[in-house]
């Protein structure tokens, strides 16, 4: 009797040991989602605003809302996530079940399903092929794993490069937030088949040229396959490509394949107004995302073209749609601080204006609800592209000649951050938005007398014309025949200056600075990465105008551009 109770005690030991063994605990647990899907979503409590910058620089946060703070990890960050021992739960499952994909090319384009790639590649093609002269296919890059990311460019003269407005939308940077993938879709094709049907809609494609990139992330989205199974946040390589962007302070950070097709790409068409789109709330989210302190010099106007965005929304779809914070809208870093997006990017580095729209508190908008969320913002889609519309549209010249002077546009004592804007360097034209009122402008050029025009009148939905002559420097420095110009910005500066080279500079430059009377006043050889700005200390350098040039050490190309010193 002893021994059997014995053998009782031993087998009841060894099963709680083997039950013991087969506990996971949370941490093997995200291990385990991470391997099998690329992601996993978290959740922490909010405590300050200290611990929310700790995370936004190592991981993806989502959301913060009602003190929960919202992470997305992958397997690039979920190592560092476990070592800070943070108390953490796994959030439940997106479901995808609501995704549904179309069973060919028409029945995706009812806009009720979500098309495969190849239908998707499809719809884009049919749409230069039924309106050849209002549209434009042009492939920004490919995925890492060679998907193509497509733009179409809407205008009444696409094939040619007109002196016009240039703006952007682009969608699903995110891969698994695809609600704007369709929505993109669907507002080409209206803009598209409305444009003799509509003014509204001619008066944009007439004025205006519309660029729209439905997918900016289809390995994401797509994976390697062919369908939306399982969508994910990031890119093949697992980077959150809104998180990997040059930010003001760390340009040369590395960025993925994605990003630097995208840079070159909004860099080559200079877009004076775009916004990117997301889901996951219900907001539109304006700059500055990094600066919780820091305002944008336009803070006011960029608050009324969002709220303009979100009213127009509520009107059409109700008080319950898109009424997250302030009601639907947002400065950035307000809701929570993240570096590398591209918002940021391109309004700093790029002198343009966007914001972010979040389009559904969903990630993945079901299929069902495509056509709500059509119906909810269609109309404010068209009122943001009008924004570009207005303000002041000008045009520098050369007093004598009236050819195109590439310009720094400004506002003195108004201006800061880089929110100055520069006139084309091919046409002279430039557009700068601004609140209704009286504005004084200030033009700079190298090689020019400064010009300030006052009292510029700008009036809410109208577009004030402006034509600025510069008159030449007598004995500017001499033209340097040999090389091609190139714009440097701060100009004129005082510690430092920027340049961005074209392509074929990329690589091992020799840089020289040079004085007026032709004196080399400092010359060393540099790396330069294609799409990252090149970074000149000219501290050491007395107040004065200089020449830089840069060129090639492989293939000699050389460029140059001229910069003030003011101490």
């Amino acid at each position: 009797m002893a021994e059997r109770f014995l053998i009782v005690i031993f087998i009841s030991a060894l099963s709680a040991l083997r039950c013991f063994s087969q506990i996971i605990t949370p941490d093997d647990k995200l291990r385990q989602i991470i391997s099998s899907d690329g992601q996993v979503e978290v959740t922490l409590p909010y405590t300050d605003k200290k611990s929310v910058e700790l995370l936004t620089t190592n991981v993806s946060i989502l959301s913060v809302k009602d003190n929960v703070i919202h992470i997305s990890l992958s397997q690039l960050t979920v190592e560092w996530f476990i070592l800070q021992k943070f108390d953490y739960k796994i959030a439940e499952k997106v479901d995808n079940k609501g995704v549904i994909s179309a069973m060919n090319v028409n029945q995706a384009m009812d806009w009720d399903t979500y098309p495969t790639y190849t239908q998707y590649d499809s719809i884009m093609q049919s749409f230069i092929k039924r309106y050849p002269s209002l549209c434009h296919l042009d492939t920004i890059g490919t995925s890492v794993n060679g998907k193509l990311v497509l733009a179409l460019k809407i205008s009444d003269n696409a094939a040619v490069d007109e002196d016009k407005p240039e703006v952007f939308y682009s969608s699903t940077m995110h891969g698994d937030e695809i609600g704007g993938f369709v929505l993109m879709l669907h507002f080409a094709d209206y803009l598209l088949k409305n444009y003799s049907l509509s003014n509204r809609v001619k008066n944009l494609v007439d004025n205006l040229e519309v660029w729209i990139n439905p997918l900016a992330n289809p390995d994401g989205t797509y994976g390697m396959g062919n369908t939306i199974n399982f969508p994910k946040r990031y890119n093949a390589n697992g980077y959150d490509l809104n998180r990997n962007f040059p930010d003001p302070f760390t340009p040369n950070t590395v960025k993925q394949k994605e990003t630097l097709d995208m840079i070159k790409f909004m860099r080559k068409h200079k877009f004076v107004l775009s916004a990117n789109f997301h889901s996951g709330s219900e907001v539109v989210n304006y700059p500055w995302d990094r600066w919780l302190s820091k305002l944008h010099a336009d803070d006011s106007w960029f608050n009324a073209i969002s709220r303009s965005y979100a009213d127009t929304a509520h009107f059409y779809a109700g008080p319950e749609y898109m009424n997250y914070l302030d009601n639907g809208v947002t400065r950035g870093a307000l809701w929570y601080i993240i570096y590398g997006g591209r918002q940021d990017f391109m309004t700093w580095e790029l002198h343009g204006r966007e914001v972010t729209i979040e389009l559904d508190d969903q990630f993945i908008t079901p299929a069902a609800q495509l056509t709500l969320l059509w119906q909810n913002n269609w109309h404010s889609l068209l009122g943001y592209l009008e924004n570009a519309l207005y303000g002041i549209h000008g045009l520098v010249r050369n007093v004598n000649s009236h050819a195109p002077v590439p310009a720094k546009v400004f506002i003195s004592g108004y201006d800061e951050d880089s929110s100055q804007v520069y006139s084309d360097t091919l046409t002279g034209s430039f557009e700068r938005f601004l609140n209704p009122g009286s504005w004084n402008l200030t033009f700079s050029a190298i090689g020019y007398w400064p010009v300030t025009v006052n009292n510029i009148i700008v009036t809410s939905g109208q577009k004030t014309d402006l034509i600025v002559d510069l008159s030449p420097i007598p004995n500017g420095v001499e033209t340097i025949s040999s090389t091609i110009p190139i714009l440097l910005y701060p100009n004129p500066a005082t510690n430092i200056i920027k340049a961005i080279l074209p392509d074929e500079t990329a690589g091992t430059i020799y840089l020289r600075i040079i004085n007026q009377v032709g004196m080399l006043m400092d010359d060393y050889n540099i790396e330069v990465v294609q799409g990252i700005p090149i970074v000149i200390n000219v501290k050491s350098l007395s107040a004065g105008i200089y020449t830089v040039v840069f060129t090639n050490t492989v293939n000699k190309t050389s460029f140059y551009g001229r910069f003030v010193v003011i101490k």
